[in-house]
């Protein structure tokens, strides 16, 4: 019987995120307004007008585009022992993080902020961002090198990954409010 447990995360904006998502979407308007008025004005040399419009369309897609993109998901994918996480962008684009093997994990437990990470280890971090219930994996990677994974499953996915750890790592404690 295959052991199947996939989470979507979504990744909560933190107060500086939502700051500059908000001067991005008043800066970006601002400016395609200002080069159609410009364009506008510029009827009487139909060149430049057109010139000037498409530009202000331009503006305005970029400036729809990055607004957009900053809606990020998180996948985790738990099959039979492989952990596959993916980031979701803007609910279209999917791009591959990492797939790795949880009987490789060297370390494994509740993530703590204070925690050290070593200068060579690569710290990848696939959070709602919500200290309370994040957990870290350590590994070896292929593509990564000595590899640091702070994710946040849930107690489903928690539960499918006990049974597959190493048996020294198996001992972390999880509790209701880790869901």
């Amino acid at each position: 019987m295959d052991n199947f447990v996939e989470q979507l995360v979504v990744r909560n904006e933190t107060q500086s995120e939502k700051t500059r998502k908000t001067a991005l979407l008043i800066i970006g308007s601002l400016m395609t307004v200002l080069i159609a008025l410009t364009a506008f004005l510029q009827l009487g040399n139909p060149i430049i007008a057109f010139l000037g419009f498409i530009l202000a369309a331009a503006a305005g897609y970029f400036t729809y585009f990055k607004f957009r993109s900053s809606y990020v998901e998180y996948e985790y994918a738990f099959t039979n022992g492989t952990l596959d996480v993916d980031k979701i962008v803007a609910k279209s684009k999917r791009y591959e993080l990492l797939s790795t093997e949880v009987r490789t994990f060297t370390a494994f437990g509740k993530y703590d902020d204070s925690m050290e990470e070593d200068e060579d280890m690569t710290v990848i971090i696939v959070t709602d961002n919500i200290a309370s219930h994040e957990y870290y994996a350590d590994f070896l990677s292929e593509e990564y090198g000595k590899t640091r994974l702070v994710f946040a499953p849930n107690e489903r996915m928690l539960g499918t990954m006990k049974k597959f750890l190493p048996p020294k790592l198996r001992s972390f404690e999880t509790t209701a409010a880790d869901v």
